[in-house]
């Protein structure tokens, strides 16, 4: 017979596995909406400081990581309350920023999201520090890289417009 505990465990772990497809489902949403938006990047009149295009999957894949344990962290200690919506919220403005950007092409709709997307962020941190240090520890590298994207959108914009 299993106990109690190891059942616990159980669900545990699939409700990791259930943050990490819900954050995988949002990165496909927001790069399979798009295609050709590397070679896009790569034709837009960029400051010096970009990055290039190759660093943008790398740095996602592992930041994506982190928002689903950070999830997962807090959804184990309250459930699904008002943390989650907010975390629900902005990464739905993530998966947005992407095909407003290069699929519609309108920078002043993907810099309204990604200001969007910084202070839901914010908030997040907020409200998971809250909760979990861990998972709030672990969104802010999250937040620094949307606040350095967020200044590449609008100098991006300015540059291409």
């Amino acid at each position: 017979m299993v106990s109690a505990t190891v059942r616990r465990q159980g669900r545990q772990w699939w409700g990791l596995a259930g943050f990490v497809a819900a954050v995988v489902a949002i990165a496909l949403v927001g790069s399979l909406a798009v295609t050709g938006s590397s070679d896009r990047y790569g034709s837009l009149v960029k400051p010096p400081w970009a990055p290039p295009g190759w660093l943008f999957g790398p740095v996602w894949s592992v930041l994506y990581l982190m928002i689903a344990v950070s999830g997962w962290l807090v959804w184990r200690r309250i459930g699904f309350g008002l943390p989650l919506w907010v975390y629900a919220a902005q990464l739905v403005l993530n998966a947005l920023w992407t095909p407003l950007f290069f699929g519609a092409g309108s920078f002043e709709l993907a810099g309204a999201d990604i200001v969007a997307l910084l202070v839901l962020i914010t908030v997040n941190i907020g409200l998971f520090r809250r909760i979990s240090g861990a998972a709030a520890l672990l969104l802010v590298p999250y937040w620094v890289w949307v606040a350095f994207a967020t200044a590449l959108t609008f100098a991006l914009w300015r540059a291409n417009a």
